[in-house]
């Protein structure tokens, strides 16, 4: 088969290949309706204040794979629903922030900057189309180059680099996701080395189970969603609600927007708006592939743009349309992107790419890496046709966006929020069921609950959680590529350091670990000067 027999294969599949409603021609499949029912599932998500779409990712994946199975056909419908979750609740996001000053993610808190002005001057309506336009527009673009530099990227790997090179680009890839990831470098390789470790529990090639202590439990290994969901979502829970019992209360005035206003967009009002779109969606889609990164920095760094190109009449933070432009385009040119590493080297980068590489390993049939993008010309790659399938599904979603995605938000300002007290609870309730469910039996719940206090501790000590999950689900395929790596080399302990490209490798991940924790001690040492500074007589 041919590159445009697989694209074609691909887009069949995602389209008609696994029908949920034929009506004579024509055919509605399960992928493109759990798209739709992920995106705006999503926008309703991220429209609630307190929650946030890894929430709804973690929560729906065990009943997803508990309803569609674990067979080749349940991918695209699991996956899609995933996607259709991403785009929806980063754009849904902007909703609480723009007509509440309540920005549920740190992202959000740009966006607010400028929308909230908006909305009290009677533009919220407005400032909402502002933020779907300019979000849907970074979104298409980083799919596009996701399109594009996926395969590129993957068949590159695969054809020149050998099996100690891809043991050495994994091993860079959790050195820069642990030093970029949090405030301490340093902490970030503790969680890195702990994932590994818990990773290593009752796994690897040996005749009995490691790190067992003879337990059957433990014997038997770890349910890698209890474990992920738990650390991700279940220790966020906890943590949040102890801030919500600690918290002070106070009689806040309530905030009323009776008229969002007019929420048109002119085509001379999207061309003023598009060089500040085209500068953060490229920011955005940079900062995306890098992986660990995630969407704050791209936010900031699409504002702080925008500020410096801006020449209008409204300041940034008055109001300027420009500056929610700015930040959303930014903020969603990093999910495409986000997925680059995620498919072509199986590489998560922030927390919505490890629920999509957990949903394939868990489901089997499609193991994201450079195997994927083979092109076989005599036989079929099962794993070509579902990521083509995969990228036709965002194509759905994008389309999603840009025809209803505005409509939705506007129905959505009306939105009664709820308390976080009330919200959270029943989250943490339904997890827990979904977990049972997913598992079928109690010990995945005691696990799910386990890891979750893990993870709250892991909060309160400062220590970043994300590269623990990320170490964790690399572990197998890095001590796969290395065991093999060393097998043929001869058993050269030293076939990291063989070569160019691996040692190369490896001397950046130092460099990366060391730079990082220089800069971050000489910016507390400058900001501690500063503040005496300021505070000398």
């Amino acid at each position: 088969m041919g590159v445009l027999d697989y694209i074609f294969a691909g887009i069949m599949e995602a389209l008609v290949g696994n029908p949920a409603l034929t009506l004579g021609p024509l055919v509605l499949s399960w992928p493109v309706l759990m798209v739709a029912a992920g995106f705006f599932t999503g926008v309703l998500i991220g429209a609630t204040p307190g929650l946030s779409g890894p929430f709804v990712m973690a929560l729906s994946l065990p009943i997803l794979i508990s309803s569609f199975g674990y067979t080749p056909e349940a991918l695209l419908p699991v996956l899609g629903f995933l996607v259709g979750v991403m785009k929806g609740a980063t754009l849904g996001g902007a909703v609480p922030a723009i007509l509440f000053n309540t920005p549920g993610t740190p992202d959000a808190v740009m966006t607010a900057l400028d929308g909230y002005p908006m909305a009290q001057k009677g533009e919220g309506g407005k400032a909402l189309r502002v933020a779907q336009f300019a979000s849907v527009t970074g979104d298409t673009f980083s799919d596009i180059v996701l399109f594009v530099c996926a395969p590129f990227l993957a068949l590159s790997i695969e054809a020149f680099l050998g099996q100690p090179e891809k043991a050495a680009l994994m091993i860079l890839s959790l050195s820069f996701v642990a030093s970029v990831v949090g405030g301490d470098p340093f902490k970030g390789l503790l969680a890195a080395c702990l994932g590994l470790f818990i990773a290593s529990i009752a796994t690897g090639t040996d005749t009995y189970p490691r790190l067992s202590l003879g337990s059957d439990v433990l014997a038997a290994g770890l349910p890698t969603i209890a474990v992920v969901i738990g650390l991700l979502v279940v220790g966020e829970i906890f943590a949040a609600l102890e801030d919500i019992w600690y918290a002070t209360r106070r009689n806040l005035e309530r905030i009323e927007i009776t008229d969002p206003g007019d929420a048109t967009l002119s085509m001379a009002e999207r061309r003023r708006l598009m060089p500040f779109i085209c500068t953060s969606m490229a920011i955005g889609t940079v900062v995306g592939a890098l992986p660990g990164i995630g969407t704050t920095l791209a936010a900031a760094l699409g504002y702080t743009a925008g500020r410096k190109m801006h020449r209008g009449d409204t300041p940034f933070g008055k109001g300027a349309p420009e500056g929610i432009a700015a930040t959303e385009a930014a903020n969603s040119a990093v999910s495409g992107a986000n997925l680059i590493p995620a498919l072509s080297l199986g590489i998560p980068g922030n927390v919505a790419a490890v629920f999509i590489i957990l949903a394939a390993d868990t489901i089997g049939g499609f193991n994201p890496g450079p195997s994927v993008f083979h092109f076989t010309p005599d036989e079929v790659n099962p794993e070509l046709v579902v990521a083509f399938g995969l990228f036709t599904l965002m194509v759905v979603g994008n389309l999603l966006n840009w025809f209803f995605g505005a409509s939705f938000m506007r129905l959505l300002g009306g939105l009664i929020r709820m308390p976080k007290s009330v919200i959270l609870p029943v989250v943490l309730l339904l997890t827990i069921i979904s977990t049972y469910v997913q598992g079928g039996a109690m010990t995945d719940v005691y696990i799910l609950l386990a890891f979750g206090v893990l993870g709250y501790l892991l909060r309160k000590g400062g220590i970043p959680v994300l590269p623990l999950v990320i170490a964790y689900i690399l572990a197998e395929p890095l001590e796969t590529t290395i065991r093999t790596a060393f097998e043929s080399s001869g058993a050269d302990p030293w076939f990291l350091f063989r070569g160019v490209v691996s040692p190369l490798f490896m001397t950046l991940a130092a460099l990366i670990v060391l730079s990082s924790g220089w800069l971050r001690r000489d910016a507390r040492a400058g900001t501690k000067l500063k503040t005496s500074k300021g505070d000398a007589p």
